[in-house]
C-alpha cells in the first residue's frame, strides 16, 4: 500500500543534491537540486570530470561503504561551502558500474542509515540500482534492470509509483516528492520506507530520467530509539577519572543494548599513564601493546573473552583489530561458519571461543582522542542475533566518541598524577632513617589531594659523628608550583648540611639561596619573590650531646597566640622566613631528655578549619602521649585528629626518638700540639681498636691518624684532639685551633717529599671532609666497620640416622 506523508525532515531527502559520475569520475546527470546548491547549471556541470567541478568530492571517490562524511566544494561564485558527502555505488547490466554523489547541508545532518538508489530512464525502466535497495523492497537488482516496476511488482501499488514518478520526470516546479510505502519483503512482515524522486537532466537540461533514493524508516526509527538510549547511557560516562573503570562504564553501556560481547582495550601508555602517546595512524608495521580494561556481556562472567582485565591482549596482525590500530578507522566484519576468516585461527584461544559462542559479527572501532590512539573497543553479536550493520556502526562509533571524552581526560589526569607522585617520591625521602642514634616515623599529607604533591617537606641528614640533622619546611601555596619550589629548598638545605654548619649559618645561607632563587623567579626587580612565606626549621642531634641545637625560619601563626596549653609542646622560636634576613641569626635550643620524643611538624597539623591554634595543639599533645607506643602507632594517632576535617594546607609531621650512644662507642683524647702527639697518637687508636675488635681497621686507622695529627700539629693551633667513634662505620675525628686554614688535598710533584697526606687518608677512607666548630675545626675519616660473619648452618643428620636416635 502507498500512502502520501508528510516530508521526512530527518533524512533531509529533499535537500539532496544528486550527482551521477561514470568511472572516470565524469558527470553523466545533474539535478536542479544540485544547481541550488553549486551554482552551476546543467550545461556547465555535465561532461565534466568531478576533480575539476567538485575537487572536494573526488577525494571521496573511492568509498565504497556509502557512509555520509564531512565534504568541502567550492561554490560557482568562489565561495567554499561545507556539505554531508554520501557515495553510493551502482550497479548496470553487464557489469557496469556508475557512482551516485549525494551533497546536503551539514546544518541538518543526514542519518547514518543506508540509502536505497534506483535510477530509470524516460521509459521508467531500471537502467542503475545499489545493493541497498533489495533491502528496501525485497527486489534482486537482476529482477530489476531493465524492466519497469509494474513488471516485476504488478498491482495498484506499482500503478501509483509509476504515476509518481512520470510526474517528478515531466514537472517544473517540484522536483523532489516523498511518499511513505509499505512494500512486502516476506510473507510475514512488511517495511516501511521513506522514497524521494527527482528528475535527473543532461547538459541541455532535458530529462534523462528518474533517480529514486529510499530510506528505511523502520530501521532509522529504531536506530534513533537505540540513540536515545546509548545517550542517557553515555550520561554516565565520565563519572571517574580512572581509566580501568571508565573503559568498564562503556563496556557496560554498549551490553545487552548495542552487542552481546564487548571488550575494550587501551593502549598500555594510557592504562600506566607513561610513555609518549601514540599518533592516529602512526602505528606502520609495529602495533601498539593493548591491555584489557573492560568487559561486559551477557552471560556472566564474560566466557567469550580469551584475556581478563588488566592482561595483555595478542592481536593477529592480519585481523580487523589490526587494521583498526594502523588505519585508525572503525571497521565492521563479518564471520562464516562455513568459511571463517583466516585471522580467526592464528590464536587458538580465541578461536575456541568464536566457535563455541557463536561469534559471527565484529564490530571494531578506535577510541581517538586529540589525534591520539586511546585503544579500540570490540563489540560482538553471538548465535542468534542479527548481524551488525552500518547503522550500528555509526551508533558504536557514537558512543565510543563520547566515551573517548571522558577516557581522555582520565589519561591526561593519569599522566598528571603519576608525573605528581613521581615528583613527591624524588622530592621527599622514601625511607627516612636516623641511623643508631635517631628512630623516625612520618607523615605527609598534601591538601591538594589531586596531585598528591604540596609545599611541605620533611628530611632525616645523616651527619658525621653519628649526628643527624631533622628538618622541616613549608612553602606557601598547595600543588605542583609550590612542590617545585620546596624541591629547589630541600636540594639546598641537603647541599648546605653536607658542608657540617651549625643550624643558624645553614640557615644564613639558605636566606641568600632562597634570595637568589626568588630573584630569578621575578620578572620585574620590584617583585615579591614567590617563596617569600617559606619556614624551615633545621635541627642537629648529637648523640653524646642530649640537647638538641637548632635553628629556624619562619613566618609567625596565621591567627592566634602562641599556644599556653597544659601539654605545650616545645616549640622553636619564630623568626623571619628565609629570603628577608634577621638582624641577628635565630638560635635556640630544645629541651628534653636524650631518649625522648621530638614532634616536628607544619601548621597544618594543628590549624585547621574546626579548631584553631590552642585546641589544635592540646589535642596534638593528647595524642603524643604513651610511653609504650611505637612512634608508627603515634603518627597514626597524631594525623587521626584530622579524620572529619579536610585540611586547608599540607601537613607534614616528623615524630623521632633520640638516644645516646653507649659508652663503648667512643674514645677520645687530649693531645699536646708538638710531633711526638703523632706516635702517642697511633698508639692510642690501635690500642682502642684491638679492645673493639676491630683487627682489621688497625693499619688504615693508624695511616689515617698519622696524617690528621700530623696536618694539626703543623697547621692547626693549640691543643690537638682525638676521637674514634664506632657506629655503623668507623669514624676518626681530629680537632685543632686552626679554623682559618681548612685542609685541602693537592697535586704533589714526584720531587716533592710532602704534599699526599690528605690524598692516602682519601683513597683509605670510605670519605672524609671537615667542619668548623667553635675555637676551631674538626677533620674526619669514615671507615667501613667489618660486618660480623653469619652463623654457619649446622648440616641435618641423615633419615637413618634420624631413625636410629
Amino acid at each position: 500500500m502507498v500512502t502520501l506523508d508528510q516530508p521526512m525532515s530527518s533524512a533531509d531527502l529533499s535537500d539532496t543534491a544528486l550527482v551521477v559520475l561514470d568511472d572516470d569520475g565524469t558527470v553523466t546527470a545533474w539535478t536542479l537540486a544540485a544547481r541550488r546548491l553549486t551554482g552551476h547549471a546543467p550545461g556547465e556541470a555535465v561532461g565534466r570530470t568531478a576533480a575539476r567541478l567538485l575537487p572536494g568530492v573526488a577525494d571521496r571517490l573511492p568509498a565504497r561503504d556509502g557512509r555520509p562524511g564531512p565534504a568541502r566544494i567550492r561554490h560557482r561564485d568562489g565561495r567554499l561551502l561545507d556539505v554531508t558527502l554520501r557515495v553510493s555505488r551502482l550497479r548496470g547490466p553487464h557489469g557496469a558500474a556508475r557512482r551516485l554523489v549525494s551533497l546536503v547541508d551539514p546544518a541538518a545532518p543526514p542519518d547514518g542509515e543506508p540509502v536505497g538508489v534506483v535510477v530509470r530512464d524516460r521509459d521508467l525502466r531500471c537502467a542503475w540500482v545499489s545493493d541497498t535497495a533489495e533491502r528496501h523492497d525485497g527486489v534482486p537488482a537482476g529482477e530489476r534492470l531493465g524492466r519497469r516496476v509494474s513488471d516485476t511488482r504488478p498491482g495498484p501499488e506499482a500503478d501509483v509509483l509509476e504515476a509518481v514518478k512520470r510526474q517528478a520526470l515531466h514537472s517544473t516546479t517540484t522536483e523532489v516528492h516523498e511518499y511513505r510505502t509499505g512494500l512486502p519483503i516476506g510473507t510475514d512482515r512488511e517495511h516501511a520506507c521513506a522514497v524521494a524522486f527527482q528528475c535527473l537532466q543532461d547538459a541541455d537540461g532535458h530529462a534523462l530520467g528518474v533517480c529514486a533514493i529510499s530510506v528505511d524508516v523502520v530501521r532509522q526509527r529504531r536506530a534513533r530509539e537505540r540513540l536515545a538510549v546509548l545517550d542517557r547511557a553515555g550520561t554516565r560516562l565520565g563519572s571517574t577519572l580512572d581509566v580501568m573503570q571508565a573503559s568498564q562504564e562503556l563496556a557496560d553501556a554498549a551490553v545487552p543494548l548495542l552487542a552481546d560481547y564487548v571488550a575494550v582495550d587501551l593502549e598500555q601508555s594510557v592504562s600506566f599513564g607513561q610513555g609518549p602517546p601514540v599518533r592516529v595512524g602512526t602505528t606502520g608495521g609495529t602495533l601498539p601493546g593493548l591491555r584489557r580494561a573492560g568487559l561486559a556481556s551477557v552471560h556472566r562472567g564474560v566466557p567469550e573473552s580469551p584475556w581478563m582485565r588488566g592482561e595483555l591482549v595478542q592481536v593477529p596482525p592480519v585481523s580487523p583489530l589490526a587494521g583498526v590500530l594502523r588505519a585508525g578507522r572503525a571497521r565492521l566484519e563479518q564471520i562464516h561458519d562455513d568459511a571463517p576468516e583466516p585471522w580467526v585461527g592464528t590464536v587458538p584461544a580465541l578461536a575456541r571461543r568464536v566457535r563455541e559462542h557463536g561469534m559471527h559479527s565484529i564490530m571494531a572501532v578506535p577510541i581517538r582522542a586529540r589525534r591520539t590512539l586511546l585503544g579500540v573497543a570490540l563489540f560482538v553479536r553471538t548465535h542468534e542475533s542479527e548481524p551488525f550493520d552500518d547503522t550500528d556502526l555509526l551508533l558504536a562509533e557514537h558512543l565510543v566518541g563520547r566515551a573517548a571524552q571522558s577516557l581522555d581526560n582520565a589519561r591526561q589526569y593519569t599522566r598528571k598524577h603519576n608525573a605528581a607522585l613521581a615528583l613527591q617520591r624524588t622530592l621527599l625521602p622514601c625511607r627516612p632513617e636516623g641511623g643508631t642514634a635517631v628512630d623516625v616515623a612520618s607523615r605527609y599529607l598534601p591538601a591538594d589531594v589531586d596531585h598528591s604533591v604540596g609545599g611541605d617537606w620533611f628530611d632525616v641528614i645523616p651527619l658525621s659523628g653519628a649526628r643527624v640533622a631533622l628538618v622541616v619546611g613549608d612553602v606557601v601555596g598547595h600543588g605542583l608550583h609550590a612542590a617545585a619550589t620546596m624541591g629547589r629548598l630541600r636540594t639546598a638545605v641537603r647541599t648546605l648540611a653536607g658542608l657540617e654548619l651549625p643550624p643558624d649559618d645553614l640557615l644564613a645561607h639558605l636566606d641568600d639561596t632562597v634570595q637568589r632563587l626568588g630573584e630569578e623567579d621575578c620578572d620585574a626587580p620590584e617583585q615579591v619573590p614567590a617563596v617569600a612565606g617559606a619556614t624551615c626549621l633545621y635541627a642537629v642531634y648529637r648523640p653524646r650531646h642530649p640537647p638538641l641545637r637548632h635553628g629556624v625560619r619562619r613566618t609567625p601563626p596565621a591567627r592566634g597566640r602562641r599556644p599556653r596549653g597544659p601539654r605545650r609542646l616545645p616549640g622553636p622560636p619564630h623568626g623571619r622566613p628565609p629570603g628577608r634576613r634577621p638582624r641577628r641569626p635565630l638560635r635556640g635550643r630544645g629541651g628534653g631528655a636524650a631518649r625522648g620524643r621530638r614532634p616536628l611538624y607544619t601548621d597544618g597539623l594543628i590549624d585547621t578549619r574546626a579548631h584553631d591554634l590552642d585546641e589544635g595543639m592540646r589535642r596534638l599533645a593528647t595524642a603524643l602521649t604513651g610511653p609504650d607506643r611505637s612512634l608508627e602507632e603515634l603518627c597514626d594517632a597524631a594525623t587521626r585528629i584530622l579524620a572529619g576535617n579536610e585540611p586547608y594546607d599540607d601537613v607534614t609531621l616528623l615524630l623521632a626518638r633520640t638516644r645516646a650512644l653507649g659508652p663503648d662507642t667512643e674514645a677520645s683524647w687530649t693531645l699536646d700540639g708538638d710531633p711526638r702527639a703523632v706516635r702517642t697518637a697511633r698508639t692510642l687508636a690501635a690500642r682502642r681498636l684491638a679492645e673493639w675488635g676491630l683487627h682489621g681497621l688497625v693499619d688504615a686507622t693508624e695511616l689515617i691518624v698519622g696524617e690528621l695529627v700530623t696536618n694539626a700539629v703543623r697547621h692547626g693551633g693549640g691543643p690537638v684532639g682525638l676521637r674514634l667513634l664506632r657506629d655503623k662505620t668507623l669514624t676518626v675525628e681530629v680537632s685543632d685551633g686552626g679554623a682559618a686554614l681548612a685542609p685541602h688535598p693537592r697535586l704533589a710533584l714526584t720531587t716533592d717529599e710532602g704534599g699526599r697526606g690528605l690524598y692516602l687518608v682519601a683513597k683509605v677512607s670510605r670519605r672524609w671532609g671537615v667542619r668548623p666548630v667553635p675555637g676551631g675545626k674538626v677533620v674526619r675519616a669514615e671507615l667501613d666497620c667489618p660486618r660480623p660473619p653469619r652463623p654457619t648452618a649446622r648440616a641435618l643428620p641423615a633419615p637413618a640416622a634420624l631413625d636410629a636416635a
